[in-house]
């Protein structure tokens, strides 16, 4: 057996001394032929750094839910979608109707992007801010009532400036369904993703999300950029919700649907050839 109490001899110390000096040496003798480039002898590309270096408040994301036992309200598959458009996209313009716990998340898949998040509710605007100043939020005055939804819908089509030959939402009064009352950064910036998880509508005297859904079809449809702008949709398990995207969303865009969660690929406008001559969304 070894006994590992036995004095170091004479000759191991030379030898341990002499691999010392070869290794220092050969150190020095290395980086004097590379100069300031280490590049050749070490793997620090720029390919090789992309998004090594986490934004901060990605850092902040994880730690907030590594450490909260409170997590976002829609599952790790409806999640999951909307994620694999993000990675797919990002960075890009993500607009969210809504102010919650995934807050912090949808911000982190989109770091290098501008996300904005639109809610109804002031006090808990300030709220959700304390804690995460980094997120951008505004709030959102709706001219709509859930009770108002089937009415709406049925007199919408009498209403010239809600049609899509129209098809605008700023200033636009006379169309109930218009959110005329968006910050300029909105009407401004050509979306590039939007997520309709509010306002809230489980109540009579909630917004409802009639207005946010046809303000969300017609910011897509005015899009100017190439490419399509993806709409999703949360809560299509009620009435409501699902009635509106069927009418302004349509069916034909739709490209998943997973849990209670419904992703939409809305084309500009002018790259739309439809039978009803523009009368109507679908």
């Amino acid at each position: 057996m070894k006994n590992n109490n036995l004095p170091i001899l004479p000759e191991r110390r030379l030898f341990l001394a002499l691999s010392a000096i070869a290794l220092l040496a050969g150190g020095l003798l290395l980086f004097t032929f590379a100069g300031t480039d280490t590049s050749r002898f070490f793997c620090t590309s720029s390919d090789n750094l992309f998004h090594s270096k986490p934004d901060p408040i990605q850092l902040k994301s994880i730690l907030h839910y590594a450490t909260s036992r409170i997590v976002p309200q829609q599952s790790f598959s409806e999640i999951t979608i909307s994620f694999d458009v993000l990675r797919a996209i990002s960075p890009c313009n993500l607009l969210v109707f809504g102010l919650g716990h995934d807050s912090l998340m949808w911000a982190s898949f989109n770091a290098h992007g501008k996300t904005l998040f639109l809610e109804e509710d002031p006090t808990w605007v300030r709220t959700v801010l304390k804690d995460a100043p980094e997120l951008k939020a505004e709030v959102v005055k709706y001219r709509t009532k859930l009770a108002e939804a089937d009415e709406l819908m049925r007199t919408y089509r009498s209403e010239p400036e809600c049609a899509p030959a129209k098809s605008y939402i700023k200033g636009n009064t006379r169309c109930r369904l218009a959110l005329t009352g968006l910050p300029d950064e909105v009407y401004d910036t050509e979306w590039d993703m939007i997520m309709v998880d509010a306002p809230r509508g489980w109540f009579a005297e909630a917004p409802g999300r009639m207005a946010a859904i046809y303000s969300a079809t017609v910011m897509a449809r005015n899009r100017k950029k190439s490419g399509v702008t993806h709409v999703f949709l949360h809560d299509i398990n009620r009435k409501v919700e699902r009635a509106y995207a069927n009418e302004f969303l349509c069916q034909k865009y739709r490209k998943h649907s997973v849990g209670r969660l419904w992703h939409f690929e809305i084309p500009p406008a002018s790259n739309v050839t439809d039978d009803n001559h523009g009368a109507w969304f679908c």
